[in-house]
């Protein structure tokens, strides 16, 4: 006797948290596929990939070092502007330590030398580290603490981090020479080195979320902060550890992003990268008002927002009218989270039963 083949729960598939935001990402590389010529094209040379789609994996790093840090910061309830200006703290603080000419200490002769540093290495990471962590302890004690909504607590560090940023550069921009800094953002081991980087975060942020009752806390303090109060559950120390660790990996992608354009610019690095980052978090489901939240689907969001921005260079989009196109994004994706889509959905994957079938 033949066993039943197992029909494909397709209401189970649509309702995933990955569902749309692979969905997304397919859509934009079939356009990639019918439009761009050679988009998928991939070579191994000189021991590593090359193609559009490792530029792809390589470039959305450090967004989706962000978007680890953001969904969790969100699932809270709560949201933070600051990572890219704590990004550009980073970057300055790194290149002060790597080459502090702007300090008036004399390096003529050896300040463009590849192996040179005028910090070892490991104070090179470890420092700015820890800066962009005590500028996530400061968001948290505004949010937690001093009961100042995310939002206005963030934009404090958003508007002053980049100020303080170009005050410790002298708001000059340094040149990073320095090889093992460089090879943070350039070095391949056949992937990009900064992709095992990511890596590596993300199986933290996972290990603490789901192998931890952190992660029990962090959603059950999104749906409702006074009913988790009232379970025994410290909201704020939730919160200050949510905002910790967003600042953490903002520091991440600080030296990420600073090893890819070998420079620190406080003005311009990390400009913007707040807003793609909460898309992100948004396109892997993540609801604003806090809740559930994948760390998975948020990592795809990142590569779809990387996906869209390479795509429009790739078709000839200005700079200038990028950030136009990711507002049509915004407004696709608020029709397809909408409770109209999501109604529909479920209506077309819903099971028959077999009484149904007869009719």
């Amino acid at each position: 006797m033949k066993q039943p083949i197992p029909s494909i729960n397709w209401r189970k598939i649509t309702e995933s948290k990955l569902f749309f935001p692979i969905a997304a990402l397919v859509i934009i590389l079939l356009f990639d596929l019918i439009f761009i010529p050679n988009f998928f094209n991939i070579t191994f040379q000189q021991g590593h990939l090359y193609g559009s789609l490792v530029d792809i994996l390589r470039n959305s790093m450090p967004v989706i070092a962000l978007s680890i840090g953001m969904t969790l910061v969100i699932a809270t309830g709560g949201i933070d502007l600051s990572v890219g200006a704590i990004m550009a703290i980073v970057s300055s603080v790194a290149a002060l330590l790597i080459n502090p000419f702007i300090t008036g200490t004399s390096l003529a002769g050896i300040q463009n030398d590849p192996n040179f540093s005028n910090s070892p290495f490991w104070l090179v990471i470890l420092i700015p580290l820890i800066v962009s962590i005590v500028c996530g302890l400061w968001n948290g004690w505004l949010v937690a603490y001093a009961r100042v909504q995310p939002m206005v607590a963030t934009l404090i560090l958003m508007i002053s981090g980049r100020g303080i940023a170009q005050l410790i550069t002298n708001s000059q921009k340094i040149q990073i020479f320095y090889k093992p800094f460089v090879y943070i953002g350039h070095g391949w081991l056949i992937l990009p080195f900064s992709f095992y980087i990511v890596v590596v975060l993300f199986v933290i942020a996972w290990l603490i979320s789901r192998r931890t009752s952190i992660g029990l806390f962090i959603e059950s303090v999104g749906v409702n902060a006074r009913s988790s109060l009232f379970s025994g559950i410290n909201e704020k120390k939730v919160k200050l550890f949510a905002y910790i660790f967003c600042g953490f990996c903002a520091g991440v992608a600080g030296i990420i992003d600073t090893s890819n354009i070998s420079t620190s610019d406080a003005s311009s690095l990390g400009l913007n990268m707040e807003l793609d980052a909460i898309l992100a978090v948004v396109i892997g489901g993540t609801m604003m008002l806090g809740g559930r939240y994948s760390l998975m689907a948020s990592a795809i969001g990142g590569l779809v927002m990387q996906a869209v921005t390479t795509t429009m260079y790739a078709v000839g989009v200005s700079a200038n009218s990028l950030l136009a196109v990711k507002g049509v994004v915004v407004i696709f994706l608020i029709l397809l989270y909408s409770q109209q889509v999501k109604d529909l959905m479920r209506k077309l994957t819903r099971q028959r039963t077999p009484k149904e079938m007869k009719l």
